[in-house]
């Protein structure tokens, strides 16, 4: 009977009841399959991960990359790679004894596999930037050429612990830009550990909380731990031409146990809604994969697609996330549309609730909805102004470039710069390169004296001498010059690069110079990285609304709904900036999280904050949008379609958003300041969105439109 039930009613079903039916019909063998993906899913994923690496915050064809490129090839010359800071154990580095095993310990790390150059106190006649000013340090700058890869993974490893073991009078600790971020890695891979050891037991609790069945609040955790591993399995495919961030290992795991979980809850609360209508296991399920799963295609296509704008930018740090999110999503819906059914299908009796509560036509939400229903300006307008006032902070928001205090404070590296910071008078390591580009000509020395005029700066070394604020102070170097060319090092204070360093930049830039020159060095890179995230932000808010806008037309076909939902969205999105602001740049709470704020924000993560939380807000904007879309086509009344929605409706938001919340809040605890903004940020945001956006601006603004909402209207759907 049940059989025929069956056959009879997916006869003219539309494609994804057809779906269902399949997978109840074939849910055995569709579950091994899943059982045998997962297997090898997590042997590919076990295998990604220590492939992971961080990029170097480069832009591909900017002034810096290019003065890069001509430095390398004309003079063999370049920016430092990193530092070894050498402490005299006993007197000065000037003493005779510390000096000769100083100029031992350089010639040791020139002869290292790997090192192209090495310049040290010692041997560049004993200049006063690369010397503290209590004589107790040194520095020994080291250039290593190759990508970031090759680095820190094949030099660093050997390079660092033999050079660090110091000598009878020489302690010495490593630092610079590549150890930095070699550094993080190790502590972004413990920052995920430890924060997935505290989400998935409270994760279980909550869904307990909400489902109350053990099989029930199981079954989403193992689809977003299925969602993890294909996630970082699809990773195989970019890591074959291209790096991918280590930032991505923790974004692939939040949002696959997020996304996993939020899918999951979809399908699971439409199989039971079927389950009360009367129906029975077999059309049940198929009733929620054509609803539920049509809202998980729409919903998983509205997250890739607000990803996928990162590619738009031209650098792999910010496309890594791209990659991993997409990833993510296709585990995702995978696991909530074609796995999930076929467990319902076997197990689908642990999946309901013991006792069935009594349908209630009233209750917190239809109550909450009803009264913002009828008085949507004073609700509307109240939510409006709070949510306003939370976003306030982000009209101060000021982007800057990352350093070493991205670090914990007792991390190697970070130790290291905050000494070289507050010992020495200026950090030649981050000296400002400047290369001739064309014909060389002109007055090397007027320009060298300019340069030191310059404020922040503090020498300026040149072939044509050493200068200090405008007064030659030193002997020039003929290897600056050579050929048709010559270039150029302005080394920064100590205090210019602590504060803005991309200020510096400009003012150097500024400078006229009597031929043709490329700006280059490390604080050069950083500020043109930054000029090109900021430059091509407008681009990547435009393809993101137009993306949003084509999916959420296509699932309403309504023209209001869609601008409605991207105006909500943009408002969370201002809430989430404000909080980032209030946090990580003006330091608020910084004791309590522990980081160390520097007064401005890097652009990278919250460009990549503002791609994944408007994807995750239009997920709980479509599931909504789906549920009162489906009770207007059967009834044609907005007001009651609403109430119904927001019954049905938010308590499954709320609860998938708290979980979702939670699984980034984790992360507020990281070492690294990067991934503490990823877990603030989102939490808040997804916090905001699933409640205060979906429980009082959707109804009072839906109120407040009437008719519009479904303009243009369509003939009503023709049930069968």
């Amino acid at each position: 009977m049940v059989l025929i039930t069956e056959r009879a009613t997916a006869g003219a079903a539309p494609p994804l009841r057809r779906l269902g039916f399949v997978l109840v019909r074939r849910a055995r063998a569709v579950l091994g399959l899943a059982l045998a993906l997962f297997v090898l899913a997590a042997a590919l994923a076990a295998g990604a991960v220590p492939r992971l690496s961080l990029a170097r915050f480069e832009a591909p064809g900017s002034e810096s990359d290019r003065a890069a490129a001509e430095l390398a090839a004309r003079f063999a010359a370049g920016s430092p790679d990193m530092i070894f800071l050498v402490t005299a154990r006993t007197g000065t580095v000037d003493d005779a004894a510390v000096a000769a095993e100083g100029r031992e310990l350089a010639g040791r790390v020139a002869r290292h596999d790997g090192v192209a150059g090495v310049e040290s106190y010692w041997s560049r006649g004993r200049p006063a930037t690369l010397r503290s000013r209590d004589g107790r340090h040194a520095l020994i700058l080291v250039r290593i050429p190759g990508d970031a890869g090759h680095v820190r993974a094949t030099v660093l490893p050997s390079l660092v612990p033999e050079i660090t073991a110091g000598t009878g009078l020489l302690q010495v600790r490593s630092g610079g830009g590549e150890e930095v971020f070699r550094a993080t890695v190790p502590l972004a891979r413990q920052d995920f550990t430890r924060a997935e050891l505290v989400i998935f037991p409270l994760a279980f609790a909550l869904l307990w909380l909400y489902l109350r069945r053990a099989a029930a609040a199981l079954a989403p955790i193992l689809a977003g731990v299925f969602a993890m591993a294909a996630g970082l399995a699809l990773l195989w495919i970019p890591l074959a031409y291209t790096g991918v961030s280590t930032f991505a290992l923790n974004l692939t795991l939040a949002m696959g146990l997020g996304l996993g979980i939020d899918y999951s809850l979809f399908v699971i609360a439409r199989f039971r809604q079927e389950v009360r209508a009367g129906r029975e296991r077999a059309a049940a399920v198929a009733g929620a994969v054509e609803h539920a799963g049509r809202t998980v295609l729409f919903s998983g296509l509205t997250v890739a697609a607000s990803l996928a704008v990162l590619f738009a930018l031209p650098f792999d740090f910010l496309r890594s996330f791209a990659y991993a999110g997409i990833a993510v999503v296709i585990g995702g819906v995978v696991a909530a549309v074609l796995v999930l059914p076929a467990v319902l299908a076997v197990a689908g009796g642990a999946m309901l609730p013991r006792r069935e509560r009594p349908a209630r036509a009233g209750g917190f939400w239809a109550a909450l909805a009803g009264r913002v229903m009828r008085r949507p300006l004073a609700y509307g307008g109240a939510a409006t102004a709070l949510l306003l006032l939370l976003a306030a902070p982000s009209l101060g928001l000021r982007f800057g470039v990352a350093d070493d205090r991205i670090l914990p404070p007792d991390a190697a590296p970070r130790q290291t710069q905050e000494i070289i910071r507050q010992s020495f008078t200026a950090e030649e390591s981050d000296a400002v390169q400047i290369v001739s580009a064309g014909p060389f000509g002109g007055d090397v020395t007027a320009y060298a004296v300019a340069l030191s005029r310059v404020p922040g700066v503090a020498q300026v070394d040149s072939a044509a001498g050493i200068f200090t604020g405008g007064q030659r102070t030193g002997e020039g170097e003929p290897g600056r010059f050579r050929g048709e060319g010559t270039w150029l090092s302005v080394v920064a204070s100590a205090e210019a690069l602590a504060g803005d360093p991309v200020e510096l930049v400009e003012a150097v830039r500024a400078v006229p110079a009597p031929f043709e020159t490329l700006t280059g060095g490390y604080p050069a890179e950083l500020a043109d990285y930054r000029a090109s995230v900021v430059d091509r932000l407008p681009l990547v808010v435009a393809l993101m609304l137009g993306v949003s806008l084509v999916v959420l037309f296509a699932m309403t076909r309504s023209v209001l709904l869609p601008v409605k939902a991207t105006l909500l969205t943009v408002l969370s999105l201002g809430v989430m900036f404000g909080a980032l602001v209030w946090v990580f740049q003006q330091g608020h709470l910084s004791g309590l999280l522990g980081f160390t704020p520097t007064g401005s924000l890097d652009p990278s993560i919250p460009i990549l904050m503002l791609c994944v939380a408007y994807g995750l807000s239009m997920d709980y904007e479509v599931f909504l949008l789906a549920r009162i879309k489906e009770e207007h086509d059967r009834t044609g009344d907005t007001g009651r379609a609403v109430v119904a929605g927001l019954r049905d409706g938010a308590p499954l938001i709320t609860a998938a958003g708290g979980i979702l919340a939670l699984s980034f809040a984790a992360y507020a605890g990281a070492s690294v300041s990067f991934v503490q903004m990823l877990g603030v940020g989102m939490a808040v945001v997804v916090l905001v969105d699933a409640t205060l956006i979906r429980a009082v601006l959707v109804p009072s603004l839906m109120r407040l439109a009437g008719p519009l909402n479904w303009w243009p209207r369509r003939p009503a759907r023709r049930h069968p």
